[in-house]
């Protein structure tokens, strides 16, 4: 058996989760709102506008936090410039790829599909959030898997929560 050789392999990882009492056009709406997503994700301290027009392809978001470690050690905060290179708001996708950070990660790519997973269209959605990303030096795979899970748990069900709880 012949096995091909490629030093150019990606990681790639794929990671959902299914809210009950959200519709896909709810939860739409807080990704589509790009330089506001550290209102909904877990260890995202700051996440705001650098270049272009919220929500429009081209625009790029600065976003600051502590959920991965940064390359310059365990108290430095952790950064990445995000820029926008697709949005369908018919279909409920966005894709965007990080163009500059400190957290090691290369040729990052990321895709966020909405999609509604009951038996209509507002009885409730299922989030894909698809990555593609070279290799991190000093990761394991696995971690990484597990931290994107975490990650887009609890921002789906802080999104869920705003939309059932408004007051709070």
């Amino acid at each position: 058996m012949e096995v091909e050789q490629n030093s150019e392999i990606k990681w790639e990882v794929k990671v959902s989760t299914v809210l009950k009492e959200a519709s896909a056009d709810q939860i739409w709406g807080f990704y589509g709102d790009f330089f506001n997503f550290h209102k909904w994700f877990p260890g995202l301290a700051s996440c705001y506008g650098v270049h272009g027009s919220n929500g429009e392809p081209g625009c790029i978001r600065y976003c600051g936090g502590f959920s991965i470690k940064s390359e310059d050690g365990e108290d430095s905060v952790s950064w990445s410039k995000e820029k926008l290179t697709a949005i369908d708001p018919i279909h409920r996708s966005l894709t965007y790829e990080i163009v500059d950070c400190n957290i090691g990660f290369k040729s990052y790519e990321s895709t966020v599909k909405i999609t509604p997973s009951g038996s209509d269209a507002e009885s409730g959605c299922r989030i894909d959030w698809s990555i593609k990303v070279d290799p991190v030096k000093g990761w394991v795979l696995e971690d990484l898997v597990k931290k994107f899970e975490v990650g887009l748990d609890r921002a789906a069900r802080r999104m869920e929560e705003a939309l059932t709880n408004p007051e709070e």
